[in-house]
């Protein structure tokens, strides 16, 4: 009887966890913009799920997917080469994915560390971004670079350089 008690509190403790995260629905004004010394444009179709307080860290966490064949570099040729089997192959894999597995407090704002999944390859990277909230809104800015051979993206060694500086600007409201 004890242990059926110790269980059921556990439960309870866990959800009330669970009940103060705090979910943001992400507005349709977001940025994901892409730069390195020869190409930039950003991906026009991003999706995912956010639950982040600043007090609950412990059960924050994001769940974004950006929509491969939504690229766009201003140049049309420069799209379909980006979308094709040598780069991003978006035909076999129209996603790339990020989903943390912790989100942690630092000295600039926040980081959240996690796997980011690209061409089929997964990686665990850490992306430093910061949170600014207005009553119901708020903005998640995130800055990293990635190496885009790590991940089987183009070719190492031919004319785009292999770091990509990615800047992604989130707009939310609380739900």
């Amino acid at each position: 009887m004890k242990t059926i008690k110790i269980i059921g509190l556990f439960i309870m403790l866990l959800n009330v966890g669970m009940v103060n995260a705090q979910k943001w629905k992400i507005s349709n004004d977001y940025s994901i913009s892409f730069a390195n010394k020869d190409v930039s444009g950003l991906f026009k179709e991003m999706s995912g799920s956010i639950v982040f307080d600043a007090a609950d860290l412990a059960n924050s966490k994001f769940n974004l997917k950006i929509q491969v064949e939504s690229i766009s570099t201003g140049n049309g040729i420069q799209n379909k080469h980006a979308i094709s089997n040598e780069w991003f192959g978006a035909s076999k894999f129209p996603d790339i994915t990020f989903v943390s597995d912790k989100v942690e407090k630092t000295e600039n704002g926040y980081k959240a560390v996690g796997k980011l999944e690209m061409k089929g390859v997964t990686k665990t990277v850490t992306i430093p971004f910061t949170f600014a909230k207005k009553g119901n809104k708020a903005t998640f800015v995130g800055k990293f670079s990635v190496d885009r051979t790590d991940f089987g993206v183009g070719e190492k060694g031919n004319d785009v350089a292999d770091t990509i500086k990615i800047t992604a600007t989130i707009h939310a409201t609380k739900n």
